[in-house]
């Protein structure tokens, strides 16, 4: 067969572009809507935080996940709540976010070697092919990691804006002010809108798009 593998290829490249863009289509909305209700959305992300340090430490207590990791956890996600200082504003350079972004990827380099070695230490216990092995499933890490390690990082940040010219709201501080007219716009729409505009910008420039024309 030569046709079908092509079929196949241009196949998942379609459902690729079709996932990325319901993903992006998805956090736009989310930005969206985070935007309108900013202080329903602080109360309940603060809550969700507290509520995932409170798993981590059951999982310990409970569970028996290590110590060391588990405290990791729960200081990683003190650090997020310290986001939640100037909610939805935050500045880039600003210590805790860097820190944030930092704690992201540590956490679950290190999760990820945890169970990659938890699995590989009850392999190597089996004595007979027979033996079924006492390691979390598939659906059980997975879960862990989109809950325990994911799941606050990615909310804020579809929830926080990256702009400091922005309308206050209650409980924020005073943002910088030009002309009066910005508002807030969240991180998701600014990634989306600037990758929209420099698609535009090379469909221009290869001639596929007259100037006038916009996404």
């Amino acid at each position: 067969m030569w046709i079908l593998p092509l079929v196949g290829y241009l196949g998942s490249i379609v459902g690729f572009c079709f996932l990325t863009l319901a993903i992006a289509s998805g956090l736009y909305y989310l930005s969206e809507l985070v935007e309108e209700h900013t202080v329903i959305a602080k109360r309940l992300l603060t809550r969700l935080i507290y509520s995932i340090i409170g798993l981590q430490i059951i999982l310990c207590l409970v569970d028996g996940f290590p110590f060391g990791l588990s405290l990791m956890g729960v200081v990683s996600h003190v650090i997020y709540l310290g986001n939640m200082r100037r909610f939805p504003f935050v500045k880039l350079s600003d210590p805790l976010f860097i820190a944030s972004c930092v704690l992201v990827l540590v956490n679950h380099y290190f999760w990820f070697q945890h169970f990659s070695e938890a699995q590989q230490r009850s392999y190597a216990r089996m004595s007979s092919m027979y033996d079924h092995p006492d390691v979390p499933t598939f659906t059980e890490i997975a879960s862990y990691f989109g809950l325990c390690v994911w799941l606050i990082p990615f909310a804020l940040f579809v929830s926080l804006s990256a702009s400091d010219n922005v309308l206050p709201t209650i409980g924020t501080e005073q943002p910088s002010r030009d002309d009066g007219k910005n508002k807030r716009q969240g991180m998701v729409k600014v990634i989306v809108d600037n990758v929209l505009s420099a698609i535009g910008e090379v469909s221009r420039l290869a001639g596929w798009k007259k100037p006038e024309e916009r996404f």
